[in-house]
C-alpha cells in the first residue's frame, strides 16, 4: 500500500511539473547571427587594474575626482583614490549575503558632488527573519559614507535572483532591477515589486510620468535582469535578463531587451519571439545559458558581462528603420571548449579615461578562482 501511495505521489508531482511547463510558451530565437568565440582579441591589450578582491559587484567612478567606489557582496564598499585601493573602507553594511544576495548594485546622484549622495542596493533579514532587499542613499564625506536614508523597502529578496543593478538614466531618474527570487508569478504581479524594473526619482519618489500610476515599476515580466544600458545615441534602455536554465525542463534562453515605459515581456507566461502578441519581444536571446550581467556601451557596441559561458560579450548592433539588428555576438576571452582566461565576469564599465573596465567574481561559490582573484582589469581598443 505504502508504495502504491508513493507511486501516485511520484506521478501526481510529474504531472504538476509538467503542466506548469506546459503554461510557458517558448517563442523563437529573435537574432539570425550565431555567437562567435575570441580567445585572445587582436586589438585588446589587458591590463589589472585592482587585485584580491572579495567578489565585486559594482564600479562607480565619482564625476570631478580622482575617486572610485567599489561594492563588494559581503557588505563592504571600498575606496579608490588616484588608481590606488585606500586601506579603511568607505562604508561597512550589516547584510545578508547568502545565496546571491548581499551588497549588489551602487549608482552616483546624477549631479554629484553637488548632491553628495550614494545610492546602494543590498539585502538584509528583517526581524521577522524575513529576507528582503532595499535601496538606500547615503552621504559622501570623502573618506565615507554617512547618514541612510532608505528609498524603496521591502522587495523581494530570495538566495537566488535577487536582480540588484541600480543606475540613473538620462532622465535623470533612478532605476532599479530586481528579480523574482524563484516565486515567478510575481514578475506579473503589479503589486509585487519582484521581477520587475523599477524607476523612482534621486529622492525616492515615484515619477509623475511613471507608467502604471502611482507605483514605482516601469517594466515587468523579467526573472533575474541584472543589467541596465542606456544607448549612447538614442537613449534607449537596454537590460539583460538571465533565462531559466534548468527550470521546467527549459534550459537556457538568456536575453537581451529593450525596454519601454509599461514593457512587459512575459514571463513566466512566455519566453522568445512571437511575431504577435501582448508581450514585448527580446532583442537577443541564446540557446546556451550565458547568463548575462552588468553592461556598458563602448564605443558604439554593447559589451555585456556574462557568468556561465565565462566571457565578455561583445554585441555589434545597428538600427535601421526604427529597429535594431544584431550583426555580431563575439565572446571575448573564452574559446569556446571550455578555455576562459577570466572566468566569471560580473559587470562592465565605461571609465572616464576611456578604458573599459571589468570585475570578475571567480569567488563567489560558483567559479574557480585564479591568481590574483578576484580582480578588476581594463582595456582601450586599439586603433
Amino acid at each position: 500500500m505504502k508504495k502504491k501511495v508513493l507511486w501516485l505521489s511520484f506521478i501526481l508531482i510529474l504531472s504538476f511539473s509538467f503542466s506548469l511547463q506546459a503554461q510557458i510558451q517558448v517563442g523563437e530565437f529573435p537574432q539570425n547571427v550565431k555567437s562567435e568565440f575570441v580567445l585572445e582579441p587582436a586589438n585588446i591589450e589587458i591590463e589589472s587594474w585592482l587585485r584580491n578582491l572579495n567578489v565585486p559587484w559594482e564600479l562607480v567612478f565619482l564625476p570631478e575626482s580622482n575617486r572610485a567606489l567599489i561594492t563588494e557582496r559581503d557588505g563592504r564598499v571600498l575606496q579608490v583614490e588616484k588608481n590606488k585601493l585606500q586601506n579603511d573602507s568607505y562604508l561597512e553594511l550589516n547584510i545578508n549575503s547568502r545565496g546571491e544576495g548581499g551588497l549588489m548594485g551602487m549608482a552616483a546622484h546624477p549631479d554629484f558632488p553637488e548632491e553628495p549622495y550614494i545610492y546602494l542596493m543590498y539585502t538584509y533579514t528583517k526581524s521577522n527573519r524575513n529576507l528582503y532587499n532595499r535601496v538606500s542613499r547615503f552621504r559622501d564625506q570623502g573618506e565615507q559614507a554617512v547618514e541612510e536614508e532608505v528609498l524603496i523597502d521591502e522587495i523581494p529578496a530570495g538566495n537566488n535572483h535577487n536582480g540588484g543593478r541600480i543606475a540613473f538614466g538620462p532622465d535623470g531618474m533612478l532605476y532599479i532591477t530586481t528579480g523574482d527570487t524563484f516565486n515567478r508569478e510575481i514578475a506579473q504581479d503589479l503589486d509585487n515589486l519582484g521581477g520587475k524594473i523599477l524607476r523612482l526619482t534621486p529622492e525616492g519618489k515615484i515619477p509623475e510620468d511613471n507608467p502604471f500610476g502611482n507605483s514605482p515599476i516601469y517594466s515587468l515580466g523579467h526573472r533575474n535582469p541584472q543589467g541596465l544600458a542606456w544607448h549612447p545615441e538614442t537613449g534607449e534602455l537596454f537590460i539583460s535578463d538571465h533565462g531559466p536554465s534548468g527550470e521546467d525542463g527549459l534550459r537556457a534562453k538568456d536575453r537581451i531587451k529593450i525596454v519601454e515605459a509599461g514593457s512587459n515581456f512575459g514571463w513566466p507566461e512566455k519566453i522568445g519571439y512571437f511575431e504577435n502578441g501582448k508581450y514585448a519581444n527580446p532583442l537577443i536571446m541564446w540557446k546556451n545559458a550565458v547568463p548575462p550581467s552588468g553592461m556598458t556601451f563602448y564605443q558604439g557596441d554593447l559589451y555585456v558581462a556574462t557568468l556561465g559561458s565565462q566571457s565578455l560579450v561583445k554585441i555589434k548592433l545597428n538600427k535601421i528603420n526604427n529597429q535594431y539588428n544584431v550583426k555580431k555576438i563575439e565572446h571575448l576571452f573564452n574559446d569556446g571548449q571550455a578555455l576562459s582566461t577570466y572566468g566569471r565576469i560580473r559587470t562592465a564599465v565605461l571609465g572616464p579615461d576611456n578604458y573599459l573596465y571589468f570585475l570578475t567574481n571567480n569567488r563567489d561559490g560558483r567559479g574557480r578562482p585564479r591568481e590574483n582573484d578576484d580582480q578588476i582589469l581594463r582595456f582601450k581598443i586599439k586603433e
